[in-house]
């Protein structure tokens, strides 16, 4: 046997026998795993068919539930439109009884209107609903198309009466006939002369309304304002203070009132006082710096000038502080004067202005007067 050819073990028993034995040890490991396999299949089937059968159960008992609940809520629907229905007609009820006493009141208005023989206003003030807040006129504008509609037919059925015409003859229905026409144009005269008194009424509001704002522009006139500044709904606004201001003002009313009743004056001497203050500190505190000292010749010296003396320096120095505070005092003197000088001027301006209004009121009054005589 040369060393190329490899060993098969062809016709060595001991080869064979320990193949045999791989062989079969092998088999009976598979046939444990298969069996182990076959047990779990078997313990996941029992848990499916026991969830199966759990799941089978859950959904009995939920549509029992389900037709429980629709019952529940069909009982529950019907309950609320069994309300419903009961308050509609409730309701309707209501709104026939108020239309009825609405139409009683009408007839009776326009009963005493046919008897009433002077002349009176033509214009009236309607009241306001006091629990609402709003008018009459008000609420039947707010009301919906489907709400006037159901109005129109519960007033009109009984307004209009149904007609006894059974058994009637040719000359009773032409008695009839002639009756209703005669009715028909009663309503149209009636019709006609309440919308000719309308319109005498909306001529006579425009026109109070145009005397009022010519009143009222003459007012701001008077004042000094704009003439518009007292026609618009609200009166104009008053400036309590300077719009230049920057910072975020947080006073009251009364706190600026009394701003422009003198008191500023007050504030601002306060002001000047304390910024006076703080400046003389601040320039008491400041550090004194000496001027250095020259060794050899001074510069700038001229020839046959003598030599500087030790603490001319700091005396000169000293000096030019003293006349530094005087001018500053000085300064503060003047604009402490030039301040109070316009504080007086302003005073003057605010009295005068004063007078003027309190004229101009008196004025206003004795206008009044004659007008109301």
């Amino acid at each position: 046997m040369s060393d190329d050819e490899e060993y098969t073990g062809e016709g060595d028993p001991e080869f064979i026998k320990r193949q045999d034995q791989k062989r079969s040890d092998l088999d009976e490991q598979l046939k444990e795993y298969i069996s182990e396999w076959r047990k779990q299949r078997s313990k996941e089937e029992d848990e499916l068919k026991k969830l199966k059968e759990k799941q089978a159960k859950r959904k009995v008992t939920r549509a029992e539930e389900e037709q429980k609940m629709a019952q529940r809520k069909k009982e529950e629907e019907e309950r609320r439109v069994r309300e419903a229905e009961e308050k509609k007609q409730r309701e309707i009820e209501e709104k026939r009884m108020r239309l009825e006493e609405a139409e009683k009141k009408r007839q009776a208005m326009l009963q005493a209107m046919k008897d009433k023989d002077k002349k009176g206003p033509n214009f009236t003030i309607a009241k306001k609903d006091a629990g609402l807040g709003l008018s009459s006129a008000a609420m039947e504008r707010n009301k919906t198309k489907e709400q006037l509609e159901e109005e129109k037919k519960i007033s009109l059925s009984f307004r209009i009466k149904p007609l006894a015409i059974e058994g009637f003859g040719e000359s009773k229905l032409r008695e009839k006939a002639q009756e209703l026409w005669e009715l028909i144009v009663k309503l149209e005269t009636e019709k006609y002369d309440l919308e000719e008194r309308q319109k005498r009424q909306d001529y006579d509001l425009k026109e109070l309304k145009e005397r009022q704002k010519q009143q009222l522009r003459h007012k701001a006139l008077k004042k000094g304002l704009d003439p518009e500044a007292l026609t618009g709904k609200y009166p104009p606004k008053i400036q309590v203070a300077s719009k230049y201001e920057r910072r975020v003002d947080t006073r009251s009313y009364d706190d600026k009132k009394k701003l422009f009743e003198g008191g500023y004056n007050t504030v601002y001497a306060e002001t000047l006082e304390k910024t006076w203050q703080e400046r003389q500190e601040r320039f008491t505190q400041r550090t004194k710096s000496k001027l250095p000292k020259w060794f050899g010749e001074r510069p700038g010296k001229k020839a046959g000038e003598p030599e500087t003396p030790e603490g001319e320096e700091d005396a000169k120095a000293d000096e030019d502080i003293v006349e530094d505070d005087e001018e500053v005092e000085e300064e503060v003197v003047e604009e402490d004067d030039e301040e109070a000088e316009e504080d007086e001027e302003e005073e003057e301006e605010e009295e005068e202005e004063e007078e003027e209004e309190e004229e101009e009121e008196e004025e206003e009054e004795e206008e009044e007067e004659e007008e109301e005589e």
